[in-house]
């Protein structure tokens, strides 16, 4: 059996208002639940509550970019690079729902 190219639908590249909130509820429950089991954690050795405590400051600091992708979202400029104003392509937003920028803007920013 073969694939008729023709039937395939191509991605839209840029996702809609209902797929980005979906993928940033997902990151932060995720980002949530982390942060819950580190607070668990608890009677370890002062090098892992040093690990530890820089551990939930990175997820802190994830859970507020996604706070902020929320906001992108409902004023129309979620996907677009706060670097360079172009889209970020849709591949970059599966894997970071919660990124401000194009990889190339990101290298830069860094």
């Amino acid at each position: 059996m073969s694939l008729d190219a023709s039937r395939i639908e191509p991605r839209p590249e840029r996702l809609t208002a209902h797929e980005a909130r979906q993928r940033l509820e997902h990151a932060r429950d995720t980002r949530m639940t982390q942060l819950q089991a580190l607070g668990e954690s608890s009677g370890a050795l002062s090098v892992d509550d040093q690990l530890m405590s820089a551990q939930r400051d990175a997820i802190q600091r994830v859970l507020k970019e996604i706070e902020e992708a929320f906001a992108r979202v409902e004023d129309g400029t979620y996907g677009t690079c706060l670097g360079c104003g172009k889209p970020v392509p849709g591949e970059r937003l599966e894997i970071l729902p919660y990124t401000r920028y194009c990889v190339g803007c990101q290298r830069r920013a860094t």
